[in-house]
């Protein structure tokens, strides 16, 4: 993989957090393939699949303070298949931080990197102060 490839794909979760704290859906297009899944079933969600419906599900979701986006990794299978990996520290109401580990199956398109689908998992939370 080229060293621009994996430029590109570290920036992804950066740009993906400021899309959601700028409320601005439209970046959206961005980041996920049009038929692309955003998976949220292991910590208590449902499964979104399609553009349209991962922004209708962010529309109406209750966000952390912020998206911080950290130990981003990148793993290429002998296969070409491509695996982007972080976490997330995000600040909730009431002083805590919530964690999660986020697994995207990312393909490359005329229009750049993109997520055809992304897993979260729960990895807890910490109470801060």
């Amino acid at each position: 993989m080229e060293s621009a490839d994996r430029l590109e794909l570290h920036e992804l979760p950066g740009r993906y957090g400021d899309a959601i704290d700028d409320r601005a859906w439209d970046r959206l297009d961005d980041i996920f393939t049009p038929d692309g899944v955003f998976d949220l079933t292991a910590v208590g969600g449902a499964r979104h699949e399609g553009l349209a419906a991962i922004k209708e599900f962010m529309d109406g979701a209750h966000h952390p303070l912020a998206h911080l986006m950290v130990n981003i990794y990148v793993d290429e299978s002998a296969s070409g298949d491509v695996q982007l990996h972080f976490r997330i520290l995000a600040p909730l109401d009431g002083g805590s931080m919530g964690t999660a580990a986020y697994c995207d199956d990312v393909v490359r398109t005329t229009a750049g990197w993109r997520v055809v689908n992304r897993v979260v998992t729960p990895r807890g939370a910490v109470m801060l102060g």
